[in-house]
C-alpha cells in the first residue's frame, strides 16, 4: 500500500489497538429497525457512549499517555478540554499513577468537571476562550513540567481514535460509509485513516453543526478556516480543526454535512426513545446528517460512531 500518512501507518494503528486493548472496551455495534426504516439505510451504531469515561476519547488519551517515557510521566500530563478529553486524560493518568492537570473553561458541563476530579486530576478553571485555555495550560506546564497532550492535534491521539473505526470495520461487513461527528477532527481524521488502510469500497463523511461549521468551510476552501464564536447545542464540537487533522480530512474525507440544532435534537431524541441508550448532543449529529441526506444513502450500509454519553441531565434539550 502506498504511504497514506507520514507518521500514522496501518502498523501504528494496529500497535495502538494492541497497546490500549487492556484499558478500553471493545464497544458493541447496535442496530435499530425503526431508524433503518426512517433513513432507508442499514445503520450500524458503534457505541462509544459505552466506552471507558463514556466516550471514544479514552482511546486516544490512553494511547498517548502510555507512550510517555518514565521521566515525562513523572512530571505528569496537562491538557485543556471542555469535557470528554479531560476525563480521558484523567483516566489515562490513573493507569500510570501520575498527576493530570486539566484546564477547563468555567462553563464546562458540571457532570464532566466532577468526573475529571473523580479520577484525581487537578482542574484549573479558565475563561471560555481558546486563547485563555492555551495561555493557562502553558502556565501549568511551566509550573509543573507536565507534558501537554493536545485534545486532537496529536498523532498518538489521532492514532488511538482510529481504533474505533478499525473495530467497526471488523464487527460489520461490507460498510459503504462511516460517518462521525467533527469538532477538532481527531476521530474523523483517525476514522478516515482506518478506512483508507483497512476498509474496502468504504467512504467517510463528517457531520457538523451549522453553528460550528469550520470543517465544512475549510474543506470547501482547501485551507484551514478557524471558527469564531461557535454556537451550537453540541458542546463537544465547539473546537476548530487543527493543522494535522485538517490535512488528513482534506485528503481522505469525501464530504462534511452540516445540520441545524433542531435536527440534532430530533436525532438525539430518536436515539434515546428508540434505542433506549443515552447519547450526548454531539453524538446525534451524524444521524441527523444521514436523515437529512437519506435519499443519497438509500439502501447503503452505514456505520455511525456514537461518540459519547456524558450528558448533563439538568440541561437536557427535550421539551416537556
Amino acid at each position: 500500500m502506498s504511504l497514506i500518512h507520514a507518521t500514522i501507518s496501518a502498523g501504528t494503528i494496529r500497535e495502538a489497538h494492541q497497546r490500549i486493548k487492556p484499558y478500553v472496551h471493545r464497544t458493541p455495534v447496535l442496530t435499530n429497525s425503526t431508524i433503518n426504516a426512517i433513513t432507508g439505510a442499514e445503520v450500524f451504531f458503534k457505541c462509544e457512549n459505552f466506552q471507558k469515561i463514556g466516550a471514544f476519547k479514552a482511546r486516544g488519551a490512553v494511547n498517548a499517555v502510555l507512550q510517555l517515557n518514565e521521566q515525562e510521566a513523572k512530571a505528569g500530563v496537562a491538557t485543556h478540554s471542555s469535557g470528554n478529553h479531560a476525563q480521558a486524560i484523567a483516566y489515562a493518568a490513573t493507569l500510570r499513577n501520575i498527576q493530570a492537570y486539566i484546564v477547563m473553561p468555567e462553563n464546562a458541563p458540571n457532570v464532566k468537571r466532577k468526573a475529571v476530579e473523580g479520577y484525581g486530576a487537578k482542574v484549573i478553571p479558565c475563561t471560555p476562550t481558546l486563547q485563555a485555555r492555551e495561555d493557562t495550560v502553558k502556565q501549568v506546564m511551566n509550573d509543573t513540567g507536565a507534558t501537554f497532550i493536545h485534545p486532537f492535534n496529536n498523532d498518538h491521539v489521532i492514532t488511538g481514535q482510529a481504533t474505533s473505526a478499525v473495530e467497526l470495520l471488523e464487527q460489520t461487513e461490507g460498510l459503504d460509509r462511516i460517518m462521525t461527528p467533527v469538532g477538532g477532527g481527531g476521530l474523523l481524521g483517525g476514522s478516515a485513516l482506518a478506512v483508507a488502510y483497512f476498509g474496502e469500497n468504504c467512504k467517510v463523511s463528517g457531520a457538523e453543526p451549522k453553528g460550528a461549521d469550520d470543517a465544512y468551510r475549510s474543506l470547501h476552501a482547501g485551507k484551514l478556516i478557524p471558527m469564531e464564536n461557535p454556537d451550537t447545542i453540541a458542546d463537544g464540537l465547539l473546537t476548530s480543526l487543527g493543522d494535522k487533522t485538517f490535512s488528513i480530512i482534506h485528503t481522505h474525507v469525501e464530504e462534511i454535512v452540516t445540520v441545524s440544532d433542531n435536527e440534532i435534537i430530533d436525532a438525539m431524541r430518536l436515539i434515546w426513545e428508540r434505542m433506549k441508550i443515552i447519547v450526548e448532543p454531539s453524538c446525534a449529529v451524524p444521524l441527523a446528517a444521514l436523515i437529512q441526506q437519506k435519499e443519497k444513502h438509500k439502501g447503503q450500509r452505514v456505520g455511525i460512531i456514537l461518540t459519547g454519553g456524558n450528558v448533563d441531565l439538568d440541561r437536557l434539550p427535550f421539551g416537556n
